[in-house]
Parts: C-alpha cells; structure tokens; sequence
C-alpha cells in the first residue's frame, strides 16, 4: 500500500470517528441518556451502516461518500459474518431484557416488545437455520437482486457515482464467492433446492452469460444513465470500457460460478416442493408463520382460515357474476378464467403496448391520491412513479412490486407493473393492482412512516413486518373500493379476485409446506378457484415455495385489520372517525400485530374519553 493511500485510509478513519462520536453526542443530549430509545436508534443506525446497499438505498448517505466510501462496497457473505451477528443479536437480546418496564413510557414498551419479538426470531433464524434460504432462486435469487440493486437504486448523477458504479461491478466476483460459502453450508446438511428452480436459475444464468453488452442490464442502465451527464465524450467512452472490461472480468466469472454450482449439484435437486421435506423443515415453517404474520397460528389453522375465505369471497364473486349475466353453472374459476381469455378485457398486442398500460396505471394512481384525501389526515409528500418489470425478470416475477423512496426524496417510489403476458393484465383487474402497490397501499403507508418526524429512528428503519404492511396494502383495495374508486361491477370482481388471490394463498402455502402437496397440485387448486392465467398460477405458486410463509402475511394481516375497524366501530358508534383510526394503523411505523392491536385498543380508550 503506498504512503498516499494509506494517508487516504487513516484520514477516513478519523472522519467516521468523529462522525460516530457526534451522532453519540446528540443522542446523549437530545434523548434520554441510554435510554431504550437510544439504544435501539445506535443499534438501527450501526445496522444501516454495516451495509452499503442500505446506505445507498435510504439515500441520505449518498452526500457523504467521500467520507463512507459505501457506494463502491457491497456486502460479502461470510462464517465471520454470520457469527458476528449471532453475538449481535444475544447481546442485543440481553440488553432489551435489562430494560425495566416501569421505567418504560407506553411507546417504549412497545418498541421493547417489538425488538425483543423480532431478535429473538432472527436468532432462533441464525443458531438453528443459518441456511435454510434459497439463496438462488427464480424470483428473487442473488443473482437477480443483485442486478436490480444496480440498475434500480445504485444514483448515477455525477462522475464518482458512475465510477462507484463500476467499483461495485467488479466486486461481483468476491460476493458470488460468499454465496458459495452459503451454497455450500446447503449442501453440508442436504438442503437443496427442487429441481424447477436449478432448471429456471440455469436459464437465467445462461441468459445474463450469453448477453451482449447491447443486452446487458448492467451496462445499458448506466450507458443510459451516463448519456445525458455532462461528462465529456472521452470520459463516457472511458466509462463505457472500464464498465465492459468489470462485467466480462467480475459478473461473468460470478454467475458462472454460480452456474457450476448449479450443474455440480444438480443431481441433488429435490423431488419435492415444500419444506416439510427439508432437513429440520416443519419448525423452520413454524419460524417462518411467527416471522411474517407476527402470530402463533399453526399451519393447520392458517390452512383452515384459507378455506373458509375462499368460501366468502367466491360467494360473492358467484353473485356479481351472476347479476352480470354470466352463467349459473360455471364456477367463479372457470367464470374469472374466460374472463382472463375475453379480448374485450385485454391490452391489444401493439408494440406500444406496455406504454399504454404504464400510462394507465399512471391515471389510476393519481385518481387515488385525490378521492382517498378525505379519509387520511395526511397524505404522502413523495411521490410514486409506475414501471413496467424489467426485461430480464418479467418471465418469473410477481405480476406486481413496489420499491420505497429515498429518505431525502431524491428517488421517487416505484410500482412495478408486470407487463409480460397480456393474460396477466386484464384490464378489470389493474386498479386493484395500483391500490395496492401505490396509494393507498405500499406507497402510502411506507412513504408515510419516512415522512413521519415523530417516529423514533428504530420505529422508522428499524423494523418492518409483512403482516402489518402487506396486511395493510390488501385492505387499501378493499378501502379504495369502499370510497368508490372502483363502482363497475368489473372492477369490483377484479378487487375480489385479488382478495380471493390472496386467501388461496393460505391454502396452498400450508398445502405445500406441511400437508405435503406437489407444486402441480397447489396450480390446480388455484387455477380451479381464481380463474387466474397458466402464467400468472405457475409464478405465484413457485414463488410461495422458495418464499415460503411470506404470501401468508397478506390475508392474516388484512383479516385482522378489519377485526380491529369493526372493533372500534361497534365500540365507537357515531365516535368512530375513519382518520383517526387509519392514523392507529399508521401512525406507528411498521409494527407486528399485537402492537396494532394495542394502539387501535388505545385510539377507542382515548375517543370514548371525549365529550
């Protein structure tokens, strides 16, 4: 190392110490001294700044690379790594529990129950299943996370960033190689992925080593990025070449390493589909019902549960169908699959089409934002912007996804439309879809807690539930559909149709993942009960199953939202205000259910208080 760079280090090391000893400072003189407050902002903040994807992703770091340096790092997986955050978490553990609750506000309580429910289930995670993740998979593997990292949320506005671009790029190599440390933890104990996943990886693989660079996300992102700078022509072909030179030298190697793996093993892949037939599986299912619907339901209830909202929910499907003409003797599936099939409902096949479907979903978001002011105090300041799924992930992606926005607002929010299939974006069902990943879905509620000052710095970044946040995104269609957003009874079937989704769901997720049902069978029974498209079923039931327990949050999550609106009203009566009550839901950041429950108990204590 010579002289210069090592001056270069130490002086870097110097500014993130006195960085570190203000942020201390401020907490010791603006909060309570080693208060639970604080204790949980300084284990958020070393969190955030462990990882350079987070500090790019929150944004508000970006100012300071020069002194980070985080924009040219990424994260590599390592037994050093996991060891070290095993330590964390039973030190953190220990620290919560020191906490005495009488000395505790009701706010605090509450973040204390929080942080404990959720370290304790990452350590079970981290002791017993430090490898019971598909770490490649088809929807949402390294290899796919890691290109839309890059190309979604790494900012290319000026020269540094460009190069940090490519910096990143050519760490690709040393990453991979910490997958295959976890690969190879798989392999130690016999976990290995089933054979439909080894097939789609592959391929992808195959697709991503075969691209040209005219055809490389990676590079004709930032080729994109790059044009309209203003960098001299030498600079942007410089950049050009360097970029070239990371991929085939960085990601090329990477991916076929990856690749090797694949094939080496592939003999291996296993026969069947859910976790049931895994080493340790049926507990590690019953982590991963606690982890995303934040309750202690068996498999077995939450199976129950599906059936009978599967019931509900086709039941009026059944009458809507009805009173529109539709005959008597089909089934809603079948019924909701002509539907799917009817051209009448369905973008023409044009070059433009993705275009016109963008601009629509664009129409729908901003209706939404003005109709549902009325039953918010606030609405979000940041702003959401709708995209179609990129190219190179749209064969296997969910049909839709949302991205958060940057905490200083420099990145807006995004929705994701998936436009691959025209069967998979009938136009009866797409202002459910913007509902949900929007306003007054993902969009509102995320956006909401960045924006809310009065949050503590855990409560905003600290921790984030799917069962509260995709609970909430599948009551905002219901929501919107209350407020009128959707009055053709089309448009209701499609808000239906997406509840009906979503009750599936609990019954091919625990079908799959402890009554032992093949991957073929759970397609059947939702292609029987929703009408869905071919495509549209086998995405969704090949993601529950390297995603497991994650489709469940949505539909455990709305259930009880609504168990807690009926609550209040029937406790409220004439008291009942629909603003208040969506500020209990959202007031509060992004919290399990029970603490839900508590603030909504809270919110009916402090109305009836009232004259």
């Amino acid at each position: 190392m010579t002289f210069k760079l090592a001056f270069k280090y130490l002086f870097r090391l110097i500014l993130l110490a006195l960085l570190a000893i203000s942020i201390y400072l401020v907490n010791l003189f603006f909060m309570k001294p080693f208060s639970i407050d604080h204790f949980l902002a300084k284990e958020t903040f070393l969190e955030i700044i462990d990882s350079p994807e987070s500090m790019t992703y929150i944004g508000i770091f970006d100012k300071y690379n020069w002194l980070t340096g985080h924009a040219s790092k990424l994260t590599i997986p390592s037994q050093k790594q996991l060891d070290r955050d095993k330590a964390k978490a039973r030190k953190i553990l220990e620290t919560l529990r020191s906490y005495d609750d009488e000395n505790l506000s009701s706010i605090q309580r509450a973040s204390k129950k929080i942080a404990i429910f959720d370290t304790e289930n990452t350590l079970l995670r981290l002791e017993t299943f430090p490898f019971h993740n598909y770490v490649l998979n088809q929807i949402g593997g390294a290899h796919i996370d890691m290109v839309e990292f890059m190309t979604d949320t790494h900012p290319i506005r000026n020269l540094p960033e460009a190069e940090a671009y490519i910096d990143r790029v050519r760490l690709f190599e040393a990453v991979f190689e910490g997958y295959l440390y976890e690969l190879n933890g798989q392999k130690a104990i016999d976990f290995y992925a089933p054979k439909f996943v080894y097939e789609r990886v592959i391929a992808q693989l195959d697709e991503f080593l075969n691209f040209s660079f005219e055809e490389h996300p990676i590079y004709t992102e930032f080729n994109r990025k790059i044009k309209d700078l203003d960098f001299s022509e030498d600079q942007k072909i410089q950049l050009r070449e360097k970029l070239k030179q990371a991929i085939r030298q960085s990601i090329d190697k990477a991916f076929k390493m990856m690749k090797d793996f694949l094939i080496s093993t592939q003999a291996q892949a296993n026969n069947n589909h859910g976790l049931w037939s895994q080493p340790n599986g049926d507990k590690y299912y019953e982590l991963r019902i606690r982890t995303y619907t934040t309750t202690d339901y068996s498999p077995q209830e939450i199976h129950d549960m599906g059936l009978s909202e599967v019931e509900r929910v086709s039941n009026r499907m059944k009458t809507i169908l009805t009173q529109l003409g539709y005959s008597q003797d089909k089934s809603v599936g079948i019924l909701m699959n002509e539907l799917n099939e009817d051209p009448q409902f369905l973008y023409d096949d044009t070059p433009d089409r993705k275009q016109i479907a963008i601009k629509d979903y664009s129409e729908m978001v901003d209706e939404a934002y003005v109709v549902l002011e009325k039953y918010f105090h606030t609405m979000p300041k940041s702003k959401v912007i709708v995209k179609a799924v990129p190219e190179y992930s749209e064969k296997t992606a969910a049909g839709g996804y949302y991205r958060s926005p940057a905490l200083d607002g420099s990145r807006p929010g995004v929705f994701y439309a998936n436009l691959y299939d025209i069967k998979q974006t009938p136009k009866y069902g797409m202002k459910t879809l913007a509902y949900h990943e929007a306003i007054p879905g993902h969009h509102h509620q995320i956006a909401h807690s960045l924006e809310n000052e009065d949050l503590t710095y855990y409560r905003k970044f600290g921790y984030r539930t799917s069962a509260f946040s995709e609970g909430w995104a599948l009551y905002a269609e219901q929501l919107a559909l209350e407020a009128g957003l959707a009055d053709n009874p089309l448009d209701e079937l499609g808000i239906l149709q997406s509840e009906l989704f979503r009750a599936v769901r609990l019954v091919v997720d625990t079908g799959m993942h402890y009554k032992r049902w093949t991957r073929e069978e759970a397609m059947a029974y939702m292609k029987a009960k929703t009408g869905m498209s071919d495509t549209e079923v086998r995405v969704e039931i090949e993601r529950y199953i390297v995603w497991p327990a994650q489709a469940l949050s949505y539909k455990v999550g709305m259930i009880k939202i609504l168990e807690l609106r009926k609550k209040a009203q029937d406790a409220l009566g004439e008291k009942f205000n629909i603003k208040d009550f969506h500020s209990a839901l959202l007031d509060h950041g992004s919290p399990p259910l029970f603490i839900v429950e508590e603030k909504v108990n809270d919110m009916i204590s402090n109305a009836k208080s009232l004259n």
